[in-house]
């Protein structure tokens, strides 16, 4: 970590500290703001490939989505969606090798990230996201999810079951919700228990569910289509622990590719990874 950020982190933790000590929900409601705002923006080096791509925009919350079309009117639809923090030009190595597929590809940067419009976005914006892009530009017959677009996907079609022969990717996926609050608590330095539970509190009441209804482990297991699920020994963003309930269970439709000393994000780069994939969809 560079000084400027270890700075930046203590800052931040003093700044919680002194909230709490004052309001324990406001403290709380800063965590939450906090949890849904990525600061690490994403370069804008567009791929030649976006560059021949039909532009589609549609309004989320009276907010612009700017998403990306190649091959349009193609029976067979993928959707490919990134992770926080991250845009969907991060995916353009997937692009070329599905349209010589056969395949029409959408791409959309999700609220807040990219060049779509907004400062904050949870899992179930994202999620209403993608049921907006299945009503409108669907049916969708592939989808590819990385980090936490993979827990607004799997949200989304729990809820909006697609056909049994729809396949879909999960890669490094942010599995379980609580992982990523305890993970969060603890870099903030954050022990104290009022807080945390201000925090689960105001969860219930925006979302009208707790934290631990946000698992893939749990919506995985309502949708009945083929799943390849890809995860690296060295995930420490969304760590390989969270996913062994699931793999354990050894359910039928969905395939573990286990990689190590790939990470978080340097996995969809791989070349084994990316030919895997595209031969899956």
């Amino acid at each position: 970590m560079k000084l400027t950020q270890k700075l930046s982190l203590t800052l931040i933790r003093a700044k919680f500290k002194m909230i709490s000590l004052v309001s324990k929900r406001k403290a709380a409601e800063q965590v939450i703001e906090l949890f849904s705002t990525h600061y690490r923006k994403t370069k804008k080096r567009w791929p030649t490939i976006f560059d021949v791509s039909e532009p589609i925009v549609f309004k989320l919350n009276n907010q612009r989505v700017k998403g990306y079309r190649w091959n349009k009117n193609q029976p067979h639809k993928i959707l490919i969606l990134h992770g926080f923090g991250s845009a969907a030009h991060k995916f353009h190595q997937y692009v070329a090798p599905l349209v010589k597929k056969g395949y029409e590809v959408l791409a959309f940067d999700a609220p807040a990230h990219g060049s779509s419009e907004g400062d904050t976005v949870n899992a179930l914006q994202y999620k209403q996201m993608i049921e907006n892009i299945i009503a409108w530009y669907g049916p969708i017959n592939g989808f590819m999810a990385h980090s936490f677009g993979g827990i607004a996907l799997s949200l989304a079609l729990e809820q909006n079951l697609p056909d049994e022969n729809t396949r879909i990717v999960f890669i490094a996926p942010a599995t379980e919700t609580v992982s990523a609050v305890d993970q969060a608590f603890k870099m903030l330095h954050l022990n104290d228990k009022g807080v945390r539970k201000e925090f689960e509190n105001l969860i219930i009441k925006q979302t009208g569910h707790p934290i631990e209804w946000y698992s893939m482990n749990r919506a995985v297991q309502n949708i009945p289509c083929k799943i390849l699920w890809i995860h690296d020994e060295e995930d420490y963003v969304t760590p390989i622990i969270d996913i062994m309930p699931l793999k354990n269970k050894k359910l039928p439709n969905i395939e573990f590719l286990i990689t190590k000393g790939l990470g978080h994000r340097r996995i969809y780069h791989d070349t084994r990874v990316k030919n895997t994939i595209i031969d899956f969809l």
